[in-house]
């Protein structure tokens, strides 16, 4: 496999405190005996999520972290409505509570944060003030005025994504892309200085897409009208901000490998192949992932999880855990969202679809929680 599961082997050396024996008590998973739990949570574009991880105290090899539960909230904070409004600030305290009072872990290893997604709309879309607002009031919430609430910038949210991914071995051959609900950013590093990335961002994500969709769709609400409209949005500005963020960040020129991460490529990559539910990495063509798209349209129901399980083998071993991943996913994306992550999948990937040179392509599942990660492996130390 070409990609490797999340690893912060450098990052992981600032990490020095002893698991509080009440965790265990919480049914959390445990993988070492000394270790210490973390939680991250992210107010991204469609919810909130927090991300609870484990890392050893000392780092022996690249099993050294631990990703132990994820939660997430819908919430669709980039509605900027005050019903949406309200939905992310109890979500965003909810999950704090959770983090501090279920799993007892304190509000020092506790993080919080905004990312690169939602402050790529707030600035598109003039709503700055709502970020503000969000912050103020979690501080309020929770009565602590000093809290940190970072908002990230989509450069740093590319390089701690592409350090927490990309084995070290192919650290500079990769351009890493992850296509998140409100914005799509990544990079690459072209000079080996990882401090530095080579920013590639668009204000297009999946959730965003569809949303651009939607307001095309005026009385006529069906999907052959959404599937439409969509082709429109993708082939219109859509479309002319990937050819240029492309062609700008020189990837085409300096990169081997293209390595798509995010919700998009996870739940593409789960629908696309159940059977390979334990690997971590899935390795694609631009045909493969075209002719997905174009069957999501037409026979939707394909995809399901009880079709999915009835062209699996009932002595395969893995059918709880494929049709849990299945279900998820279902729940996470209907089919206008796969239809919208996909098809921006697909209009960056025929970028590098050269005569001459076509680059190898693999879609990221367990990318998701990797900048958040990274982000509690560099601020854990203070």
């Amino acid at each position: 496999m070409y990609l490797k599961k999340i690893t912060f082997s450098t990052l992981l050396l600032l990490f020095s405190c002893s698991v509080f024996t009440v965790l265990a008590q919480n049914n959390l998973p445990l993988k070492y005996k000394r270790s210490t739990v973390y939680a991250g949570i992210e107010v991204g574009s469609k919810g909130v999520k927090m991300s609870l991880v484990e890392l050893a105290k000392k780092v022996t090899d690249e099993n050294s972290f631990n990703i132990l539960k994820d939660t997430s909230v819908n919430t669709d904070f980039i509605s900027f409505s005050p019903v949406t409004f309200s939905a992310t600030l109890n979500a965003l305290y909810g999950l704090y509570e959770t983090g501090l009072t279920k799993y007892n872990i304190p509000t020092g290893r506790i993080f919080t944060v905004v990312s690169s997604g939602v402050k790529v709309i707030a600035d598109k879309e003039e709503k700055d003030q709502w970020i503000t607002n969000l912050i103020d009031s979690f501080k309020l919430r929770v009565n602590d005025k000093a809290r940190m609430v970072d908002v990230i910038s989509p450069e740093e949210e590319a390089r701690l994504s592409h350090l927490g991914i990309v084995p070290e071995s192919k650290r500079y051959t990769t351009f890493l892309i992850d296509i998140g609900s409100g914005n799509t950013k990544g990079g690459y590093f072209p000079n080996m200085n990882t401090d530095n990335i080579k920013l590639f961002n668009l204000s297009w994500g999946t959730k965003s897409i569809s949303n651009a969709t939607e307001k095309r769709m005026d009385d006529d609400k069906s999907m052959d009208n959404f599937y439409k409209q969509l082709q429109r949005v993708l082939t219109g500005d859509a479309d002319k901000e990937i050819t240029y963020a492309v062609n700008v960040s020189g990837a085409y020129n300096m990169s081997d490998n293209v390595a798509f991460s995010g919700g998009a490529a996870w739940a593409t990559a789960t629908l696309m192949f159940p059977d390979l539910i334990n690997d971590p990495v899935i390795t694609v063509t631009y045909e493969q992932v075209e002719n997905f798209n174009k069957k999501l349209f037409e026979d939707y129901d394909s995809y399901s999880e009880k079709s999915i399980l009835k062209e699996l083998s009932k002595d395969n071993p893995d059918r709880d855990a494929i049709a849990s991943a299945v279900k998820t996913v279902n729940k996470v994306f209907d089919q206008k969202a796969m239809l919208s992550g996909s098809g921006l999948l697909l209009k960056i990937m025929r970028q590098f679809e050269g005569i001459k040179e076509r680059k190898q392509f693999y879609l990221v599942k367990n990318g998701q929680v990797g900048w958040i990660s990274a982000y509690v492996g560099k601020n854990s130390g203070r």
